[in-house]
């Protein structure tokens, strides 16, 4: 009998593991969209009426600020998603 509610406990970490995991997952992927789609292509415009060391900001974003914010991104990645492995114990130190 308590084989059975190790069974389910370990079944509620599996999915809360998950669902941490794939927020995570699409809130990196919502910000690539924005920086990469958004700020690169349909707000390009608008933003190109500021301008960062001489180039309109629009055009910035597409060539220089989305590679910027992919980065960041890489490593914020890895960096939560380290914490969420620690949190439900399937790290790999």
């Amino acid at each position: 009998m308590n084989d059975h509610k190790y069974n389910v406990d370990k079944s509620n970490s599996a999915a809360a593991y998950w669902q941490e995991s794939l927020r995570l997952i699409l809130g990196c992927l919502v910000v690539w969209f924005l920086v990469s789609y958004g700020a690169g292509i349909l707000f390009a415009d608008a933003l190109n009426s500021i301008r960062i060391g001489g180039f309109q900001l629009g055009f910035w974003f597409a060539q220089q600020g989305s590679i910027y914010v992919f980065i960041v991104l890489i490593f914020y990645y890895a960096i939560r998603m380290n914490k969420i492995d620690r949190d439900h114990g399937v790290h790999e130190d």
